[in-house]
């Protein structure tokens, strides 16, 4: 579906009702929390927990969890919470719930949705799953959130699972047309020379493969395999979310050789996925427009593409076949603010 598809009808953008926080857990600590994050991944029916997302990096792993599920953390020095309370944002094509519509990609809402946040000084955190693309913002931020797409979509509430309109707060007074600038990418670029999955499992198997799922989570990449894949250019990457029921991953191909075959969902072209890292020290969660830098130039270029923020760095998953051109763009892009 090209960019321009977005204007054939107006699509609908839901407000979900899930209260999130975002922390982060340092590596030495993870032991800490594990019993939680097993709890939250795995035994779901034992909490209220209706979206938990955990992403390990080189540096830590990000939890993004609702407030039930936070309750399942304990105290740590270990932990870091971001100091604001975020809400989720999903862009659907017209009818049906986030999860079973048809994904609409981040690239594809870059223009009708990142840019424009980012034109009004509102910071995102981007969540891209195998089944949709979740925008979290402030939840103080939402008034303006709505006032800057209320033109562009349907704006409507998920209330107690079901779709509401949403009603404008405020949104008439106060309120300046923002000046629109160039946005040059100022934040150094890397590509690790691992290629990547993004899949999904039928919730019935996880128990088959729950043991080899809490190895990779949390047992797997000592010391000794962290500094080989360090030499050979690749980074410890791997994303699980349990979002409303639904299951996504993110891996690196040689990790995807560690599950029975048919219990990972794949894409008919089986593609493969390589990923830019954004970030030379940690970004914060303060400074706006870091996800449209990337994803602008990736929309010019129809070219698809996967955003994962994380407490620390952001994440792009581009085909494999595109990596070369996706970089030549960004450098150029880069380059425009000498």
């Amino acid at each position: 579906m090209c960019i321009t598809n977005e204007k054939t009808q107006k699509m609908e953008l839901h407000i979900l009702e899930h209260s999130l926080k975002v922390a982060s857990v340092a590596k030495e600590g993870i032991q800490a929390c594990t019993h939680g994050l097993i709890k939250l991944a795995f035994l779901p029916s034992k909490t209220r927990c209706k979206f938990f997302s955990l992403t390990e990096t080189p540096e830590d792993y990000t939890i993004i969890v609702d407030e039930d599920g936070f309750k399942e953390l304990p105290e740590s020095e270990y932990l870091s919470v971001a100091d604001a309370t975020w809400l989720a944002l999903n862009v659907v094509s017209g009818g049906g719930s986030s999860t079973s519509s048809q994904p609409i990609g981040v690239t594809k809402i870059a223009k009708s949705v990142i840019a424009p946040l980012a034109d009004h000084n509102i910071s995102v955190f981007m969540l891209s799953t195998y089944q949709t693309d979740y925008i979290l913002v402030r939840e103080r931020d939402l008034p303006m959130v709505m006032h800057t797409l209320s033109s562009e979509f349907t704006l409507l509430r998920v209330v107690n699972g079901e779709t509401v309109a949403a009603n404008s707060i405020g949104v008439n007074n106060g309120f300046v047309k923002p000046k629109i600038v160039p946005r040059p990418i100022i934040h150094p670029l890397s590509s690790p020379s691992n290629m990547f999955c993004v899949t999904s499992l039928d919730p019935d198997t996880l128990p088959s493969v729950a043991t080899l799922l809490m190895d990779v989570m949390f047992y797997s990449g000592g010391a000794k395999e962290t500094e080989q894949n360090e030499d050979s250019g690749h980074i410890r990457f791997f994303s699980f979310s349990l979002i409303e029921g639904y299951i996504s991953l993110v891996m690196d191909e040689q990790t995807t050789r560690r599950f029975p075959n048919n219990v990972l969902f794949t894409s008919a072209s089986g593609e493969l996925w390589k990923m830019v890292r954004i970030g030379g020290q940690p970004l914060g969660f303060d400074e706006c427009g870091i996800v449209a830098q990337i994803s602008e130039p990736l929309a010019t270029a129809d070219i698809p593409a996967y955003y994962i923020s994380t407490f620390k760095f952001d994440h792009a998953l581009v085909p494999e076949e595109n990596i070369q051109s996706v970089i030549g763009a960004l450098r150029t892009n880069e380059s425009t603010r000498q």
